[in-house]
């Protein structure tokens, strides 16, 4: 099977926080990854387990980069006062399952859940890195990407957000989404880095020759 990527994650201390919130952040990342899907062309399937886990896959792995700045930006700006940590995973893979991922199968799927379990209390991003798996700069960005990210306000994360559509939607549309102004919007965007974030996500979906 040709490579996919996995994503793996789990709520940031959702133990304590009330079932309710619990579940309206599952549902956050739920439509998150069904927004991801509307651009990936396909279902990535997104799965709960475990109570506060989930998982999503990408047939494209390129797209993992801009999968995983938009599943923060969306959190940060439903504000749903819970955060996740990410696992991923770039391999090959043995089988999706009928429904959902509960059935799915092979080393992208093996590693992803195995680098979260590995994860330190702390850490909130993960790759499996590996022959085939990775280019060292991948991973370079991603780590880079993810403090960027992680230092987003509510404001930038929900400009960015709609702004990580890869049909691009121009700076008057988001203003006019958000009832904001556009230079608004601009200094938001400015503010969150995505300009120097553009290049990033070129090199990372580029088809290879």
């Amino acid at each position: 099977m040709e490579p996919i990527a996995v994503l793996t994650g789990d709520l940031i201390a959702s133990t304590k926080a009330e079932g309710a919130a619990v579940d309206r952040a599952m549902q956050t990342l739920a439509r998150a990854a069904r927004m991801i899907g509307g651009w990936a062309g396909h279902d990535t399937r997104f799965t709960r387990f475990r109570g506060d886990g989930w998982q999503i896959y990408l047939a494209r792995p390129g797209l993992v980069l801009r999968a995983m700045l938009f599943l923060t930006a969306y959190m940060r700006a439903a504000d749903t006062g819970l955060a996740t940590r990410m696992a991923i995973a770039i391999a090959p893979y043995d089988r999706l399952g009928e429904a959902g991922l509960s059935g799915a199968s092979g080393l992208a799927f093996e590693r992803s859940g195995r680098e979260l379990d590995r994860m330190r209390r702390h850490d909130t991003l993960a790759f499996a890195a590996g022959p085939a798996a990775w280019e060292p700069w991948q991973g370079a960005v991603l780590t880079l990407a993810e403090w960027q990210a992680g230092r987003w306000t509510r404001e930038q994360a929900e400009a960015m957000a709609m702004a990580l559509d890869p049909l691009a939607p121009t700076q008057d549309q988001i203003a006019q989404s958000l009832g904001i102004t556009r230079q608004a919007v601009q200094a938001r965007l400015k503010g969150a880095g995505l300009a120097a974030l553009h290049a990033a996500l070129a090199a990372f979906e580029m088809e290879p020759p």
